[in-house]
Parts: C-alpha cells; sequence; structure tokens
C-alpha cells in the first residue's frame, strides 16, 4: 500500500501525538499504566485497565500473531482502489493489547490465524507514518 491522495488519515492531536511521532521513527509505541502496570492500545488519557492517569509511553517490541483478518476484495473509495486485494487484521501484541492494522508483504491468501508478524512503517504524509504488519 502508498499513500494516495484522499485516504483516511488519522488525527494528531495531544494524547496520539507521542504515538504518531514514534511510528515516524519506526518504533511500535504504547501506553503503560504506572499504578497498574498494564500496557494499552489505543493511546488514551486514563488506564482501561484501573482508570489511573498516570500513563508513560514505551517502545513495543513490534512482535504479534494475526488474531483476525478480512481480504478486502473491494476498495471503498477510489482512494483505495489501487491496494485491492488487502487484509484487515486484527494483531495480537506481544505486550497483549490488539490493534487493527493491515498485513503486507505476502499475498493475501497466504494470511492465516495466529500468523506470526513483524510491524513495519509506511510513510503516508510528513506527519503519518502507518504501522504495517509483515509474516515474520
Amino acid at each position: 500500500m502508498s499513500y494516495v491522495q484522499g485516504k483516511h488519515l488519522p488525527p494528531v492531536n495531544g494524547e496520539t501525538a507521542p504515538y504518531w511521532e514514534g511510528c515516524r521513527e519506526g518504533e511500535l509505541r504504547l501506553q503503560r499504566c504506572a499504578a497498574c502496570a498494564a500496557v494499552q492500545f489505543y493511546p488514551r488519557l486514563l488506564c482501561s485497565h484501573c482508570g489511573a492517569r498516570d500513563l508513560t509511553w514505551v517502545a513495543a517490541s513490534g512482535n504479534g500473531r494475526v488474531r483476525s483478518f478480512t481480504i478486502v476484495r473491494r476498495a471503498v473509495s477510489a482512494a483505495y482502489e489501487q491496494d485491492v486485494p488487502y487484509v484487515v487484521a486484527l494483531i495480537e501484541l506481544q505486550e497483549g493489547p490488539t490493534m487493527m492494522s493491515n498485513v503486507v508483504g505476502c499475498d493475501p491468501e497466504a494470511v492465516e490465524i495466529g500468523m506470526p508478524v513483524r510491524v513495519t512503517f509506511e510513510r503516508w504524509t510528513d506527519e503519518i507514518s502507518m504501522p504495517l504488519f509483515q509474516p515474520v
């Protein structure tokens, strides 16, 4: 996949800026709660486990497994036509959280539940580098 004008871009704000900064630097970052040590994704103001506000950013390993997936064969808009078919997957990260992303670098038909994957990044704009996953 590569960036095409018209693709949906995620918001970058106070909550998400450290995450996107990490992606630009080639590092997947997650939040860790100082109170209970839970690791979470997506970025939030509060710990999703205990409700504490003391969250820090930590570098993730970038490793995970495909938990579930679908193959998109019809583009949702013209901006995504060059990408079809592509895989949208739930990736269970080694640290525990699950995130939605794309599996790239292989035939979409080769993707399987439980497949080990590793993060890679694709630059879409000067501000956004998207985390994608490829088979290990």
